[in-house]
């Protein structure tokens, strides 16, 4: 409760979760349903965020593309969770040779802008949202890598993992039985931020058409409609524009937020 702006964010994510699960039930029309009649109407009791270029309503369309942006994020983030804390720890607890390896590795990757990075990848394969999620996942992992190496580094001379070597514990059991849950703070929270990236930059293929594909609905090839109708159809860049800039400031503020709750040395400050 002393962190207002946690409990901001965590409240505009679970609302965000709620509307994409329950968008079957909740959505007042088929986000897919083509009306002439209804081409490019504004927003009214009706239509509440106006309708499209093909008379489909934008408020449904954007539900149901609430549900594309959560699952490209907590999919893509997962890979990349999976492969930086596998490569980080190895790196953290071996040392060595194998932690200059995937160091010099990591520097590698990060080389290369992210966006330009994946959109290179998908130029090269069939747009579809599983292969976003998967691209994503591939191109994240690097700052949960280093994350994870700088806590097993620091976490190796701690008094219980060497007590624990002394014993003759295995190595495996070492790093995933005591190392890793120690380390789970920053890596939550890394997450946790994550997932706002993931969902930037799905919107963004989808706006150049890389994405999630027509008649398919996500909020980024709803910008793309709104960008050749902004003079006269304004809602079609605003509803979804909004929705992007309020998730991902949610899930910001929320990270934020676990970020001063788990750090000891923040904690003492409130």
């Amino acid at each position: 409760m002393k962190r207002p702006l946690m409990l901001a964010g965590g409240a505009i994510v679970g609302t965000v979760a709620i509307l994409a699960v329950l968008a079957p039930w909740i959505s007042p029309f088929d986000p897919n349903l083509i009306n002439v009649k209804w081409i490019l109407l504004p927003p009214s009791l009706e239509h509440w965020c106006g309708t499209d270029t093909l008379g489909r309503d934008v408020l449904s369309r954007m539900l149901y593309g609430a549900r594309v942006s959560l699952a490209v994020g907590f999919v893509a983030v997962g890979i990349a969770i999976a492969i930086g804390v596998m490569l980080g720890a190895l790196a953290g607890y071996a040392g060595g040779r194998a932690d200059a390896i995937v160091m010099r590795a990591t520097d590698m990757v990060l080389c290369f802008p992210t966006f330009f990075l994946i959109l290179a990848v998908i130029a090269f394969l069939e747009p579809s949202i599983w292969n976003i999620m998967i691209v994503i996942g591939l191109t994240s992992w690097m700052g949960v890598a280093r994350l994870v190496r700088a806590e097993l580094l620091s976490l190796r001379k701690r008094e219980f993992v060497m007590a624990a070597e002394s014993l003759g514990v295995p190595a495996m059991r070492l790093v995933w039985r005591y190392l890793l849950p120690n380390a789970m703070g920053p890596i939550l929270v890394s997450a946790v931020l994550g997932i706002a990236g993931a969902v930037l930059i799905e919107s963004g293929l989808s706006f150049l058409g890389l994405g999630v594909q027509p008649p398919d609905a996500s909020w980024g090839n709803i910008l793309t409609e709104g960008k050749d109708n902004i003079q006269i159809a304004w809602w079609l860049s605003f509803y979804p524009g909004l929705a992007i800039l309020i998730t991902v400031l949610g899930y910001n503020l929320l990270g934020e937020g676990l970020r001063d709750a788990l750090d000891p040395r923040l904690r003492d400050q409130h």
